[in-house]
């Protein structure tokens, strides 16, 4: 049977994620250490697995509003407040969904019409340019560059905007490249978001996870709250991965049709990850604290690593990923990472899964224990002798 006539050619066209590919190679081998996943590699903290398993004793199985818990909602609302003084109505501004991904879909679902333009900082997570062509929307790339700390600069905003643009994807701390914009660089890409009238998502699921300063969300500058969404959620910071849970927060207009999306698709996020994301709000500050100290110890490891090895990488001031650069090799950042795969076991991530502005880069992610990182430079270090680059 010809399946291709029944499928959207929309999907179709769409490659799958560049990340998947070298881990499907690894998956065949036996060995192989992997700086891949971007996963913490700590058990979600106790007092919150307990709150989980408490919700099922007492029963808590049922549906919850469409929204999430009212209670997370108000605990969501504090922590904001309390964390990057971001003030959210609880009732109206916050929405509970499965995972910072689905708040991601569902706002450039309901934000985007189709052929209006969406403005994505590339090198960058790899889900805003499908769900952008999911959604009809014509994706824009703004190539960040290594020199400016893969920051976007109001120089480089100005020349992607046209009169289509709609919306910029802002995503900092940036997965791969560990780049931040700090209040001065969100205040001088402000001024022009306010004067074109675009608006803004914020995927700031890496906010606990940086290392110089305090993180600054857009939605704090002056005038960009009623122009923002701002997706966080808990997998990173609170170890939660598995427990698929995040949150959109945004003005109560835009966050009504957000809901709207979430409502039909889905209808409520994981009633036990909620009770437990309570709890990881209220009580473990310093568990988010004790992980973050970790991988700052991980962070300057490996960026120090990389740098005697040759391989210029700069200091990562977010997130828990560094992103050498390789040019000085000579190979392509596909070759060096199927080459280095191959002879040494060690896997890494082209940077070109991030998009092209990612050639002659690799991710390295720092969520593996100081020894697992250890045996994979010392690797690294054999593969680049092997192939008289040291």
């Amino acid at each position: 049977m010809d399946y291709s006539k029944f499928l959207n050619p929309e999907v179709c066209a769409i490659p799958p994620s560049g990340i998947r590919k070298f881990f499907d190679i690894a998956n065949t081998m036996q060995g192989v250490i992997s700086l891949g996943v971007g996963e913490p590699d700590f058990t979600t903290p106790w007092k919150i697995r307990q709150a989980g398993i408490a919700s099922l004793e007492d029963g808590h199985t049922r549906y919850t509003a469409n929204k999430g818990l009212a209670q997370l909602r108000a605990e969501i609302a504090v922590y904001l407040k309390r964390k990057y003084d971001l003030c959210y109505d609880a009732k109206d501004e916050i929405l509970v969904t499965i995972g910072g991904s689905e708040a991601i879909d569902a706002a450039i679902r309901a934000l985007v019409c189709p052929g209006e333009e969406v403005l994505i900082p590339q090198p960058s997570y790899v889900c805003y340019e499908p769900m952008t062509r999911l959604a009809g929307g014509v994706p824009v790339i703004i190539e960040t560059k290594a020199e400016n700390e893969f920051k976007v600069t109001p120089e480089e905003l100005l020349a992607a905007i046209t009169d289509k643009t709609k919306l910029l994807i802002l995503p900092y701390p940036c997965n791969p490249t560990g780049g931040v914009m700090e209040r001065e660089d969100l205040e001088k890409i402000a001024k022009v978001l306010k004067e074109k009238e675009i608006f803004v998502l914020s995927d700031e699921i890496y906010s606990e996870l940086t290392y110089t300063g305090k993180h600054c969300s857009i939605a704090c500058i002056e005038g960009m709250k009623e122009q923002c969404v701002v997706v966080n959620g808990f997998s990173k910071a609170f170890s939660m991965t598995g427990w698929r849970l995040g949150y959109a927060c945004g003005p109560a207009p835009i966050l009504e049709q957000i809901t709207k999306i979430h409502q039909y698709a889905i209808m409520c996020a994981p009633t036990t990850a909620q009770y437990a994301a309570i709890e990881a709000l209220k009580n473990c500050d310093a568990e988010v604290e004790q992980m973050k100290e970790e991988y700052d110890m991980r962070r300057r490891l490996m960026v120090s690593g990389f740098n005697r090895l040759g391989l210029t990488c700069r200091e990562p001031k977010g997130a828990f990923y560094t992103f050498p650069c390789i040019k000085s090799t000579g190979m392509s950042s596909e070759e060096f990472c199927e080459r280095l795969l191959l002879s040494q076991k060690v896997a890494l991530v082209p940077g070109t899964a991030f998009g092209k502005s990612g050639e002659g880069f690799v991710r390295a992610s720092y969520c593996y224990s100081i020894e697992h990182i250890a045996r994979a430079l010392a690797r690294i270090e054999t593969f680049l002798k092997s192939e008289g680059i040291l």
